[in-house]
């Protein structure tokens, strides 16, 4: 166990139903064969959290922080560079491919883009009932009614089993998306920007469809997202990413009243809000200098290039993300500075 678990000491085992330690994705760049002059892109690095059972955790941040790699990497399409992965209870780090087989059924994914994620030469059907053939839940009849009966709780009808991918608009795919991911009656549903891909007048109908199964059918989720104001609506914690580090990471409601990192106050500043008064008074928080390269990146924290506030020991120390508030943790030297913390 980490020192920074973000109040894990706090919570039953039993009540735990992923568990991510010190997690690291790292990828090789180029083909070099000479260890001197290889690239390594530090995706996810060292990353801890953990979600409790029929909990949202929202996973937030600008696009190549590391979110979607974090995602996959916990349900075993990436193989983890270092760390550990719990799922409830057990750890599942390095389990070969047949072993993974009982875990995938209770962990299951919706991915950002609902055209590619599904095979256009499949029918509904076909797409629905794969998960189910896998692990033999249903045959004959009973498979069938069981595909019109997930048709019918994302919102289409028995018709569309037998069309095609293509012959649906995004948010039907990202439906269909949806119930591939409860065919096998998953614990855990990791949701990879789900919304990101989709026209603004669907995004909503989505996210509520959403929070309504986990509601009727007892489902945890990982909802990693860039939109702040969407992931606030269906996250219960929230955890903000910068180039593969967690910067904060504390109640959602806490957030967004009381943002105490650089980084995610800029970020909700860059909120539009619905009004044109308020939008005309509102302080954007403009980010000045350039992001740090993923490859080798050092020590110091990640968004030192970029802070207003950095000085010379953001670019020399990594900051520990620690403790400020009841709940709500931060890597940051500035705050621990203002506030004495030594």
């Amino acid at each position: 166990m980490t020192e920074n678990n973000f109040g894990r000491n706090d919570v039953k085992d039993k009540d735990i139903m992923l568990e991510v330690i010190g997690l690291k994705k790292y990828f090789n760049v180029n083909n070099s064969l000479r260890k001197s002059k290889r690239k390594i892109v530090t995706a996810v690095d060292g990353l801890n959290f953990f979600i409790k059972k029929g909990e949202t955790f929202g996973l937030v941040g600008e696009s190549g922080c590391g979110k979607s790699t974090t995602g996959r990497t916990i349900i075993k399409l990436y193989e983890p560079t270092g760390g550990q992965i719990i799922f409830d209870g057990n750890d599942i780090t390095h389990l070969s491919g047949k072993e993974m087989l009982p875990y995938r059924k209770k962990m299951q994914m919706i991915f950002q883009d609902p055209y590619a994620s599904l095979n256009g030469r499949m029918t509904v059907t076909d797409i629905i009932g794969e998960g189910i053939d896998t692990h033999r839940l249903y045959l004959g009849k009973e498979r069938q009614e069981r595909i019109y009966d997930l048709l019918h709780t994302v919102g289409l009808k028995s018709e569309h089993a037998n069309r095609y991918p293509h012959e649906f608009s995004g948010g039907q795919r990202q439906r269909i998306g949806i119930a591939r991911a409860l065919a096998v009656e998953p614990e855990l549903v990791i949701c990879d920007e789900p919304i990101s891909a989709l026209d603004v007048s669907i995004q909503a109908q989505v996210v509520n469809m959403l929070d309504d199964l986990q509601d009727k059918m007892g489902l945890t989720y990982l909802f990693i997202a860039h939109d702040l104001s969407m992931v606030k609506h269906i996250s219960d914690r929230i955890g903000v990413m910068y180039l593969g580090k967690m910067m904060e990471v504390c109640p959602s409601d806490e957030l967004y009243d009381n943002p105490l990192h650089p980084y995610t106050q800029a970020l909700l500043s860059a909120i539009p809000v619905p009004d044109p008064k308020l939008t005309r008074s509102q302080k954007r928080i403009i980010l000045e200098g350039d992001v740090k390269s993923p490859i080798n990146p050092g020590e110091g924290c990640r968004f030192s290039s970029r802070c207003r506030y950095c000085k010379d020991i953001c670019k020399e120390v990594t900051p520990e993300i620690e403790e400020a508030n009841h709940g709500h943790y931060i890597a940051c030297h500035r705050y621990k500075e203002i506030n004495g913390i030594v």
